[in-house]
């Protein structure tokens, strides 16, 4: 299971964007250099955000792409979901056909923690995220910066090895 890089820059891309809308649209020229996501494949991420109804394309000069709506309204769920990025920890894809045409004696480990991402990336909006990046404290994002212990948590000391 995991998250592909489609999945990750197109929550990368609406991160940046959202930070730097209020200053009118946002080329993907610019986003592209700032996040080194390649132009051609932000082209194509954001055909699919558009599609999707989650960012707006504006023409000309001074043209470029905004929110299509509130960032406290766009989940993370919604972005990846926009990218046809499938989050999927069974084998199977939901298909119970994971052992010679027969459901895996984990599947339902598999499907559960399929449910609990899902729970979790639409819990999270991308004014989370944004307010996150800016430092600020967000309920559903836990800080892990510089290896640290996150808040709230002890070390544990490291135990004597007898030589």
């Amino acid at each position: 299971m995991r998250l592909t890089t489609k999945g990750r820059f197109a929550v990368t891309a609406m991160v940046d964007l959202s930070m730097r809308q209020t200053r009118g649209p946002v080329t993907l020229a610019a986003i592209s250099e700032r996040q080194h996501i390649s132009l051609s494949y932000l082209e194509q991420l954001f055909g699919k955000l558009r599609r999707a109804k989650l960012v707006n394309s504006v023409r000309g000069p001074g043209g470029g792409y905004c929110l299509a709506k509130a960032t406290s309204a766009i989940s993370m769920a919604e972005i990846i979901a926009a990218v046809d990025e499938p989050i999927d920890a069974t084998q199977c894809g939901g298909k119970e056909n994971c052992l010679d045409d027969r459901r895996c004696v984990t599947h339902d480990l598999w499907t559960t923690l399929n449910e609990k991402m899902n729970e979790y990336l639409s819990s999270v909006s991308l004014a989370d995220v944004v307010a996150h990046q800016q430092g600020k404290p967000v309920q559903v994002i836990k800080a892990f910066r510089g290896g640290a212990p996150a808040q709230g948590t002890a070390e544990r000391p490291a135990e004597k090895v007898a030589a």
